[in-house]
């Protein structure tokens, strides 16, 4: 069992990866310009980011979660983490970019192999352990309508990626991913539970299933909403953004907490 400050990984579906059940996304040491959260907040510097990660890997968090999005932080953790590569479960994205304070999005299979090639020169590595499709909304429409799928299993089999997955926002765009992805990403929470069933159908399949948006972008209560989540048996990790090393350390206390009781 974990201790206050370590907590047991878990098996990620039928991939092999080991997670822990908290996972560190890296939108915070990027970008802080149109964003969902509460409060406004400053980038850190290169020596704070460094810190951050010594921190949040020596707390026992194995699994952290970027996109092109993000800002820097795809530069970032390349800059401070690439000769730690072997100590971490890497993640991250392919179909929106953030330049000059908007979105922009894109999911042809030209430009999935276009976006992987640039993650990987800017992560500083030559193999992610997952890629998600980054959706805007159209999940299903991504999905059917396009040579992306194609292009991303092309991905994994030349080892620019171990996995293959998909981040969206309806239950429907999951569900079609069912037959594809090895693992998915999906928001989950205290007061939104719409994917409940495509979640218990990815446990059944053996398919990996990580949650965002856990904490409602930080208007929920940390304790409360870390236990529902991880109380789903389906669920392997939840994915919590954050600046504050102590924040992190308190989450992965809740996690220990629940795998102990």
């Amino acid at each position: 069992m974990g201790d206050s400050n370590h907590v047991d990984q878990r098996p990620l579906g039928n991939t092999g990866l080991m997670v822990s059940p908290i996972g560190f996304g890296a939108f915070k040491i990027g970008r802080n310009e149109q964003i969902k959260y509460p409060t406004a907040y400053d980038l850190p510097d290169m020596q704070q980011v460094r810190h951050l990660f010594d921190r949040i890997l020596e707390m026992g968090i194995n699994y952290i979660d970027t996109a092109p999005a993000y800002g820097l932080s795809e530069e970032r953790i390349g800059q401070t983490l690439a000769a730690r590569r072997n100590e971490f479960v890497l993640s991250t994205k392919i179909g929106e970019v953030f330049e000059n304070g908007q979105s922009s999005y894109c999911f042809t299979g030209e430009f999935a192999r276009q976006s992987m090639a640039e993650s990987l020169r800017s992560l500083q590595c030559e193999q992610v352990d997952i890629l998600f499709v980054h959706s805007d909304g159209n999940d299903v429409a991504n999905q059917t309508d396009t040579d992306l799928i194609p292009a991303l299993q092309q991905l994994k089999a030349e080892g620019k990626t171990r996995f293959i997955g998909f981040s969206g926002k309806m239950p429907e765009g999951a569900t079609e991913a069912l037959g594809w992805a090895d693992v998915l990403m999906v928001e989950y929470n205290l007061d939104n539970q719409s994917h409940a069933d495509v979640i218990a159908e990815a446990g059944k399949r053996g398919i990996g299933i990580v949650c965002k948006k856990a904490l409602g972008s930080g208007w929920l209560k940390p304790d409360e909403a870390i236990e529902f989540v991880l109380s789903n048996p389906d669920v392997q990790s939840i994915v919590i953004g954050g600046l504050n090393a102590d924040h992190m350390a308190a989450n992965v206390a809740v996690a220990s907490r629940i795998q102990s009781g």
